[in-house]
């Protein structure tokens, strides 16, 4: 039967403005640039909650990337994977199964406003919500899976609602990710994929639409099935065309097995897989980072302090992915009983303080065209402004630092620091000499920024 809740929800939607008008196919849908505003934003934060994290498990030291993904669990237990197979055995027996977790999954320490006073000190500017992984237990109260969801299951609560308007109330974007998928519905397959669009994804979706206005829809679709068969197009030009965040909502590019890094909106990369060229060679395109803290998006209680990147490698990811022309969104993977784990608390505080410093060589910048192909190995990275080159440093120079293709510019200054910064001009070439600090009058840990004012390129 098809979900039908959408039709009523839906009639209450704000009527459609004056803008560009998007026909159902990719080379229309393509020409819809990504929001300026989600171009602007650059950090973001993505949360993996749902059933898989009462078990909270995955091998720890594996080759793979995604078999270290906890939120893998139930799809693992189906393909008989000896790991998940042998823990699930010993924890918990043959007699519980994958859907018996949800009802302890309560979320009783759930604080959406603790939660949304973290990501603002952390300096985020949006945030993304697993709204439905792959396993189709839904965070908020859905038509389309009635029995199978936070609100009739569990935590018995709006648990997408909560949060989305917690974020909105400190001034943050609000997104869902959403899954094209789903391990264990029947209409997911070959034969019924056109009524699994129909009476599935694509009701379920404008059911988030409508009820939440999100400000980000991140799909997760590039594994089994085309665009053609999901009908993304049918649907985007609907949400471009219709909707009520027509004119401001941010997508990907993973609605079909064939669209990633193709088509769609941002081009999004998950732990650095996927698409090597965006990441560089293409900076003009809007694309995303996407990983965990950890090795595993979903929450993993098995992981020790040395499966986590330090504050240190937190900022270094967030600086080298702006200064190719990226965004970077951040995973944390909460607990079943809503608490999010101390050691990630840290790591986006870290991150928050160090960019109160720095914010401006972050928020609203560009990829530098003169950048070095040898950022990484020379640990200074360039981003850009009308006006303004940030040279951002995550190892303190030891020597002058040389910067190619700038022949003049008005002044250099050390963000965060009174301290004068000289510099000079020459060959079409920026010396700047870094000055003498202390542990003292260090203005923060981790990376240290260089403001070029006015630089002229070298001609």
């Amino acid at each position: 039967m098809k979900c039908s809740l959408f039709t009523a929800v839906f009639l209450v939607a704000c009527p459609v403005g004056a803008q560009d008008t998007f026909t159902a196919n990719w080379e229309s849908l393509d020409k819809r640039p990504t929001p300026q505003w989600w171009r602007d934003a650059k950090f973001g934060i993505m949360i993996h909650w749902g059933v898989y994290a009462v078990p909270a498990y995955a091998p720890t030291d594996m080759e793979s990337v995604y078999a270290k993904y906890s939120e893998w669990y139930d799809q693992r237990l189906r393909k008989n994977d000896v790991n998940f197979t042998n823990f699930h055995a010993r924890i918990y027996g043959d007699r519980v199964s994958y859907a018996d977790f949800a009802a302890q999954f309560r979320a009783e320490h759930f604080d959406p406003g603790q939660w949304a006073d973290l990501f603002q000190k952390a300096g985020a500017r949006y945030v993304v919500l697993t709204s439905k992984h792959h396993d189709g237990f839904a965070l908020f109260p859905s038509a389309c899976s009635p029995r199978w969801n936070a609100q009739v299951l569990g935590a018995h609560r709006d648990l997408a609602g909560d949060l989305a308007g917690a974020v909105r109330r400190r001034g943050l974007s609000m997104g869902f990710y959403y899954s094209l998928l789903e391990w264990n519905n029947p209409l997911y397959s070959k034969e019924t994929i056109g009524r699994w669009a129909e009476e599935m994804n694509h009701p379920q979706l404008k059911e988030l639409v409508a009820r939440y206005r999100p400000d980000i829809l991140s799909s997760d679709g590039d594994w089994d099935f085309s665009s053609a068969e999901f009908r993304s197009v049918d649907f985007l030009a609907w949400l471009f065309n219709e909707s009520p965040v027509r004119e401001t909502v941010a997508v990907n590019d993973r609605w079909g097995k064939e669209t990633r890094g193709k088509h769609g909106g941002f081009y999004s990369i998950e732990y650095g897989l996927g698409h090597g060229k965006q990441t560089g060679d293409a900076p003009e395109h809007a694309w995303e980072e996407s990983r965990g803290i950890g090795g595993s998006f979903g929450y993993n209680r098995f992981e020790e302090v040395r499966h986590y990147l330090t504050s240190a490698q937190c900022v270094e990811l967030l600086v080298s992915t702006v200064s190719r022309g990226g965004n970077l969104k951040l995973n944390i993977g909460p607990r079943a009983d809503g608490l999010i784990p101390v050691i990630m608390q840290e790591r986006l505080l870290d991150m928050g303080k160090w960019l109160e410093v720095n914010g401006e060589a972050i928020y609203a910048t560009t990829a530098w065209r003169h950048r070095p192909a040898n950022m990484r190995e020379n640990k200074v990275y360039f981003t850009k402004k009308p006006d303004v080159l940030y040279a951002i440093c995550t190892r303190w120079p030891q020597e002058s630092l040389v910067v190619d293709h700038i022949a003049k510019a008005d002044g250099v200054t050390l963000l965060g620091s009174p301290l004068p910064v000289a510099f000079s001009c020459a060959d079409g070439r920026l010396t700047i000499q870094p000055p003498v600090v202390s542990p003292d009058n260090m203005p923060c840990d981790h990376a240290w920024v260089f403001k070029v004012s006015h630089p002229r390129d070298h001609m």
